[in-house]
């Protein structure tokens, strides 16, 4: 039985203080920002938030009232002023005039283009009317958890009378558009004294006269809903109690690395996938539970959940008692195929003559009794807010079911939704991809000059990169670096030793559950060593070797395995050295290391082909500036054999090439990403050098 409180009350985030002295326009957005920063009010991108103002109009200069609305595809938690549409409340108004009927609602989102106030370009989303029309100044609609367990419930309007009373009204299921924003303003112009109202399987809508009475009326109403389920299913065998338990994390994440490549493989035929893991106490409790299947077979409620999750997720036919993980991956292929024929029945059963094609019928979601949640999508966040979005999901079914039977959207309405064609044409609206987008890439030797370059044109042309290093403090700030410009999601960090098989095993298990397996290998690590023969010690000698020679074939055949188990292609690039080429004195242990790294790469060259492996190599030369070899004694020796100083050292190697220029980190990165991406599809076991031109090192 359920024993701890699962609805902890919301705090006011009003601060009286800093809402003093704003515009209406900025206490909506500070209103929404506040909104959208709890995601127990409402999850990423759900929900919106309205004022009507008055506003100068640019042309006549009279006071107009204009609606102020979160405009399509924003976030209220992070929406800026930028992010709202506007529009003439009296052009609003007259659309009721030429409004045909639910069967032309569509085209009415058409004609908010005639409504647009002072050349707004922030396209209006389809639930402008339903601000619109709601006959007060200030309008919230959220998605809290609690209030969709109540909206998502069987007997939902009952539960709404006897937890609010007249308070909070109730609508039926009505796909959001021109048609539900009439039933708005009907219910309000017949219920003057209510402060909201709750829509069926969908979310709630509030009201208030000013900012602050419509954000504390919105608090109060999910604080009801809060208590009043927290009460309720305290003596309640939630989902019907524990059928499995869990595995210890360790055992956890072991299962995960393993399902995720593979998952990866199959669902990554169209375009690259990336996963994202998630094994909180929410989602445990839940793939644990008796009731999990016939729960998630029922699929979600709310739109906004099975627009990022699909209509259901795939279960795993893990058990975790007897762990036959070894049986579940050999039907993994069948359990994927069945889910997408299901998909595709689903699709043909529901399709319209107008309904966009069929999209990927592949799962988003993939439930594992005693693991957790895996969620694969286009990208690293649309992978993490997917399941976000499937935890809402989960604990609306668990205050549903808790407190009456859990009914998810009939079929045929969620397909409506889900092939929507005014959802369709905002998809047609996203930019092209970019050319690494879905990509995953471990970088060893990440924290230096080469790494961190490499792994920010990575990141700008959207790849994830998990950066490899065994310099803590360096991986910490270059990982910081990084995440500050990229974002968090697509940017991971791990200590690593290239010799130690165990730290290896770690990278890509850790890169496995971050982002879903790899693609791209970047072997960078780095050491240089600078002394004549007689004087290079069996240390120096071994250490040059261990680090260049097999600590390069180490991370290469972890990368292979992981690579076959994920069927998919991929790319090794090694980053060398013009000394593997071109002989260099007092280097012997150095440029020997070298030529093994490079040849290494010929061998795996031949042996990936088959596979789709490319492996190619880049050689730099004098890459002094940010590089870590370049520090200490490897300068001073280099600089003592040429016979300069440290200062004199760049100029005397610029020189010294025939081109008369300086390499920098952001030159061997470019030759990375070109070796990397599709322009070099074709390419494998070549050399690129990027050394302003030394005779020594031509290949031929």
């Amino acid at each position: 039985m359920s024993k701890a409180k699962i609805n902890q009350l919301l705090e006011s985030r009003w601060d009286e203080k800093e809402a003093n002295g704003m515009s209406e326009a900025q206490l909506l957005l500070y209103r929404s920002n506040i909104l959208g920063s709890d995601k127990r009010v409402t999850n990423y991108g759900g929900g919106n938030t309205s004022a009507k103002i008055i506003e100068k109009d640019p042309l006549t200069g009279k006071e107009v009232e204009v609606l102020w609305v979160k405009g399509s595809g924003g976030d209220i938690g992070s929406i800026k002023m930028d992010g709202f549409a506007s529009l003439y409340m009296d052009k609003l108004q007259e659309l009721k005039s030429i409004y045909q009927g639910v069967e032309y609602e569509d085209e009415m989102v058409g004609h908010l283009l005639h409504c647009i106030y002072n050349l707004n370009p922030r396209a209006a989303s389809i639930d402008t009317p339903l601000h619109a029309y709601v006959p007060h100044k200030h309008v919230d609609h959220v998605h809290a958890d609690a209030i969709i367990s109540i909206a998502a419930s069987k007997n939902s309007k009952e539960l709404t009378q006897e937890i609010f009373g007249d308070n909070i009204g109730w609508l039926p299921w009505k796909r959001p558009g021109f048609e539900l924003g009439l039933w708005l303003e009907k219910f309000c112009l017949e219920n003057p004294n209510s402060s909201g109202v709750i829509l069926e399987s969908h979310g709630l809508f509030t009201w208030g006269e000013t900012a602050k009475d419509c954000y504390d009326t919105t608090i109060n109403i999910i604080n009801i809903a809060n208590t009043w389920l927290d009460a309720k299913i305290q003596n309640v065998e939630v989902f019907g109690g524990a059928k499995h338990e869990s595995l210890s994390k360790s055992n956890r994440h072991d299962t995960a690395a393993e399902l995720m490549p593979r998952i990866r493989g199959f669902v990554s035929s169209n375009q690259y996938m990336v996963g994202h893991f998630n094994d909180s106490n929410e989602v445990l409790e839940f793939v644990n539970s008796a009731n999990m299947k016939s729960l998630a077979a029922l699929g979600t409620s709310c739109p906004d959940h099975f627009l990022r999750t699909k209509i259901r997720p795939l279960v795993i036919n893990f058990d975790p008692s007897t762990n036959n993980i070894k049986e579940v991956l050999e039907n993994l292929p069948e359990q994927i195929k069945v889910y997408r024929q299901d998909y595709t029945a689903y699709y043909n059963r529901c399709k319209h003559e107008d309904s966009p094609l069929l999209r990927d019928p592949n799962a988003v979601v993939y439930l594992v009794p005693g693991v957790g949640m895996i969620t694969f999508a286009k990208d690293k966040t649309t992978a993490r807010i997917s399941g976000e979005f499937y935890v809402n999901a989960i604990n609306v079914m668990r205050g549903a079911s808790s407190v009456s039977e859990y009914v998810g959207l009939p079929e045929q309405e969620a397909f409506d939704i889900e092939y929507w064609l005014l959802e369709e044409a905002k998809l047609q609206r996203m930019p092209k991809a970019k050319s690494l987008a879905g990509r995953l890439a471990l970088i060893t030797g990440g924290a230096g000059g080469i790494g961190s370059a490499i792994a920010d044109r990575y990141l700008s042309e959207g790849a994830c990169v998990m950066l490899a290093d065994i310099n803590k403090e360096s991986l910490k700030n270059t990982s910081e670096k990084l995440s500050q410009t990229y974002g968090k999601d697509v940017v991971q960090s791990i200590f690593m030793n290239v010799t130690d098989e165990a730290d290896v095993a770690s990278a890509y298990k850790n890169i496995s559950i971050e982002f879903g397996g790899v693609d791209i290998l970047i072997s960078n690590a780095g050491i240089a060593s600078s002394a004549p023969v007689e004087d290079t010690t069996l240390a120096m000698w071994n250490k040059n070797m261990d680090i260049l020679s097999t600590g390069y074939f180490l991370v290469s055949r972890d990368f292979f395995r992981l690579m076959r188990a994920q069927n998919l292609d991929g790319s090794v690039v090694f980053v060398a050295s013009k000394n593997g080429l071109a002989a260099s004195p007092n280097a012997s242990a150095y440029c020997t290391a070298k030529a093994a790294e490079i040849h290494l790469a010929r061998c795996l060259a031949l042996e990936g082909a088959g596979a789709g492996i490319r492996v190619n190599v880049v050689n730099p030369d004098a890459v002094l500036r940010d590089s870590k070899i370049w520090e200490g004694e490897w300068l001073e020796q280099r600089a003592d054999t040429h016979g300069t100083d440290k200062e004199g050292l760049e100029e005397m190697y610029r020189q010294r090439s025939m081109l008369k220029r300086s390499v920098f980190p952001e030159d061997i990165a470019e030759a990375c990403y070109f070796l990397a991406s599709d322009m070099s599809a074709k390419s494998t076991g070549n050399i690129i050098n990027v050394d302003a031109g030394n005779v020594q090192a031509f290949t031929r």
